[in-house]
């Protein structure tokens, strides 16, 4: 490690409104293991129901992604995202990954919806159309991540403190 990378000042703190936003995030999990008790419930009550049940579940998983776009992109949350975020290219392929998915389930939400004339499959469509929603806005965290943490933006993290050799 370098003398000037050990005597190197911690970088700005967040702001006020970014620790707020990163402390509402953490909504996300009692969302999603709503959506995962809504996703199991038929297995415990029986199929009746099940389109309603598979709805809130969509529902709840959109709420749960939609909150956790709200988390501070210039932190990651392991080593494994922070690796696929350094790399352009792997970070480009999961940003196109994203953007297929929220595509995907937006169109197929809005098409279903306009072609189902039964109104479990409406509500369905409605729920995988919230879920690409919140899909979308995982996606702008996404991006924002891909840029704050890609090595060959920022010359600053050009070199990982596990990278440096030593004389």
């Amino acid at each position: 490690m370098t003398a000037a990378r050990r005597r190197a000042e911690p970088g700005p703190s967040p702001s006020r409104a970014t620790e707020l936003f990163q402390k509402i995030s953490y909504l996300q999990y009692p969302a999603m293991l709503a959506a995962l008790a809504y996703a199991a419930k038929p297995a415990f009550t029986g199929l009746a129901g099940v389109f309603d049940d598979a709805n809130y579940a969509l529902l709840y998983m959109g709420i749960g992604i939609g909150l956790s776009s709200l988390q501070d992109p210039t932190r990651t949350q392991n080593e494994v995202s922070r690796k696929v975020w350094q790399d352009p290219r792997k970070g480009f392929l999961f940003l196109m990954l994203i953007a297929g998915q929220a595509l995907v389930m937006m169109v197929a939400g809005l098409v279903g919806s306009y072609f189902a004339g039964d109104s479990a499959l409406n509500q369905l469509s409605l729920g995988l159309f919230s879920l690409g929603l919140g899909m979308l806005g995982l996606l702008k965290t996404a991006i924002d991540m891909h840029e704050h943490h890609r090595l060959d933006k920022n010359a600053a993290d050009a070199r990982h403190p596990a990278q440096e050799t030593y004389p």
